[in-house]
């Protein structure tokens, strides 16, 4: 694995919309994997789980999960160090509560 891979609910608008947005500016730097279309070589992988938030695997093998692989897939695009805003000391506490907030809300409606 030579690039990070960012696993995206395709099936959720709002994950689609910014995943367009993501996938335009990363210039491939960064692989996009659509949950609901791995096949056979991911037979590893935990649907359910991946489905439960969004998860990154590092180029070095690494889970990310959250808002930390959200921050750390647009690492991969010029807004790099907007993103790292949102894990400042005190900002994060605001930013994590809301994306905690967001999946919790996303969760219920599925």
């Amino acid at each position: 694995m030579n690039k990070d891979t960012l696993y995206y609910d395709g099936a959720c608008p709002i994950c689609s919309a910014e995943i367009a947005k993501l996938s335009h500016f990363s210039k491939d730097k960064l692989e996009l994997r659509n949950i609901h279309e791995l096949g056979e070589a991911d037979a590893g992988l935990d649907k359910t789980e991946l489905l439960s938030r969004l998860h990154l695997r590092t180029a070095d093998g690494n889970w990310i999960t959250g808002l930390h692989a959200n921050i750390r897939a647009w690492h991969h695009t010029p807004f790099r160090y907007f993103w790292r805003i949102l894990d400042w000391p005190l900002i994060n506490l605001v930013s994590h509560r809301c994306y905690d907030f967001w999946l919790r809300q996303r969760n219920r409606s599925r």
